[in-house]
This record gives C-alpha cells, structure tokens and sequence, in this order.
C-alpha cells in the first residue's frame, strides 16, 4: 500500500503518496482503526494531496475512516486538498458530511489540540 502512517504523540499522520486502489482504500481504513486502538491515538490526518482525483468511491470510504475513527475514540482531519480536486468534488456533488478538513498538517494539529481541550467546536 503507497500510505506512509506516521505517529507524532497522540496523533496518527496518513500520508497517501500515490492513487489508491479500492482494495488500498479499504485496507486503509482497516489498518488506521487497528492502529487507532493499539496506540490510543486521539486524532488521526490524512493527507491526500498527492490525489489527482477524489471520486464517490474514495469519499464514502474517507467517510467511513472518520466514521470508524470517531468509534474508535479518535477525531480525523483530512489535509492536502488540492484546488483542482476541491472544485471537482463541488461539481460532483460528493457528500462530505462528516469530514472535517484543513488546509495543512499544522492547521490539522491545531484543530486536534483545540478539540482536545475541549475549545470551541471547529467550523470544519
């Protein structure tokens, strides 16, 4: 799978670094809930900026990650929009409810930290 995740404390960092398969998308799915428990992760981002597309596909399973996640304990933002994806996926119409998004994995980090704190709900 061409998925780098990293831990950085509390916070488990999905880099995708190439289009995934359906099966890879589902794998990622699967491993970040593992791993969500086995290191009592409280956050998790993923960067998608290496995506030259985000289909329906890849946004109900980006949906069911957060979904999962958020069973699990655990917050997820996804990083690394790219301005040509963003626009499709508005023409498209994809359903991103819940996703939470940020522009970076320092804007990410912060929102976790704030979250975690118990700050003001994120306008996500």
């Amino acid at each position: 799978m061409s998925v780098a995740i990293l831990r950085q404390g509390d916070v488990l960092i999905a880099s995708i670094q190439s289009d995934l398969s359906d099966t890879e998308v589902i794998e990622l799915r699967h491993e970040l809930a593992v791993l969500v428990g086995e290191h009592r992760a409280r956050g998790i981002v993923i960067d998608v900026g290496a995506l030259d597309v985000i289909d329906s596909f890849v946004t109900r399973a980006l949906r069911a990650i957060v979904l999962t996640a958020r069973l699990r304990g655990a917050d997820t933002i996804i990083v690394g929009i790219s301005p040509d994806v963003a626009i499709a996926m508005v023409q498209f119409r994809l359903n991103l409810e819940p996703l939470r998004v940020a522009l970076d994995l320092d804007e990410a980090l912060a929102m976790l930290d704030r979250r975690s704190r118990g700050d003001a709900e994120d306008g996500g």
